[in-house]
């Protein structure tokens, strides 16, 4: 199982140099990836007063394919893994572009985590269909695929039409590893059919093991081994909860995952320098997988 790290997005500011830090900083901490949030816009609450959603306009972003090809040029072999990237409110054409991009400027250190997104007001703005946006995931990720494998691709589907057309440079994974996100029962069957691994939001317990179970069985079902489907959880680096770091991590080893990424948000801390105190408190607390 191996560790790796959430980008503050919302709370590292907006200096390039402090980025820099925290990515190369993470990296010499030998953590394995760096795992990135998106939002493209942030809706006001000025004109939506019952608005109860995590993020809003004053909610800070950095666009997770500028970030990894910033960050890719500042360090050497740390992962990046996007958690996700809200697919269907993107083309999909060019998203395969811009990973692809990503994954050759950084030697082929990209995982494209993937989910629908919750904001509608995104959608709105981005030109996108907010109420078929499962359905098109599915076959953006096939156009992808294509995109990524192929030096020229012709494709016909609901949504999608490319001619005798492709990217070039391909990546340097073909294909690059789709991960998806998210917890409905849609998902989890995507997942088993399709998916290179999982980004799920439960904690380890009784119920995170029987989604798990059930994620193995639909493999099975769809003819894939279990075995071959990534985990990556996530656990909240949470002021004064040191003594249960280790029996988390613990849990999710336990589970099966093969990642699990430290989230050091929402514990009040501001600016890079900050959250690499953190890290470095949780490799003191925890020098090695349990």
């Amino acid at each position: 199982m191996k560790i790796g790290v959430v980008f503050p997005q919302t709370e590292i500011d907006e200096d390039a140099g402090g980025i820099r830090e925290y990515a190369q900083a993470a990296e010499e901490m030998g953590f394995s990836h760096i795992l990135a949030f998106d939002h493209v816009l942030g809706a006001s609450r000025a004109s939506r007063p019952v608005w109860n959603r995590p993020y809003d306009l004053d909610s800070m972003f950095h666009e997770p394919f500028v970030l990894f090809g910033y960050i890719a040029g500042v360090t050497k072999s740390i992962g990046l893994c996007s958690g996700i990237v809200i697919l269907p409110q993107r083309q999909a054409a060019l998203v395969a572009k811009q990973a692809a991009a990503v994954d050759v400027l950084s030697n082929g250190r990209l995982r494209l985590g993937v989910g629908i997104g919750w904001n509608d007001v995104e959608y709105e703005a981005l030109g996108m269909n907010f109420h078929n946006r499962g359905r098109r995931c599915e076959e953006q990720i096939e156009v992808m695929r294509q995109l990524w494998t192929k030096r020229a691709v012709t494709f016909k589907g609901k949504w999608h039409t490319i001619t005798d057309a492709g990217i070039f440079p391909l990546p340097v994974q073909r294909p690059i590893p789709v991960w998806f996100g998210g917890m409905a029962e849609q998902v989890v069957d995507r997942v088993a059919r399709t998916g290179d691994g999982w980004l799920p939001q439960f904690q380890p317990g009784d119920a995170a093991r029987q989604s798990l179970e059930q994620l193995r069985s639909l493999a099975r079902k769809y003819g894939r081994d279990p075995a071959t489907i990534g985990v990556e959880g996530r656990m909240t680096l949470k002021l004064g909860a040191e003594a249960g770091w280790e029996s988390t991590l613990k849990g999710w080893k336990d589970l099966g995952a093969t990642y699990v990424s430290l989230n050091t948000m929402g514990n009040g801390l501001k600016g890079p320098e900050a959250h690499i105190k953190r890290l470095e408190s949780f490799r003191r607390v925890v020098p090695r997988v349990p």
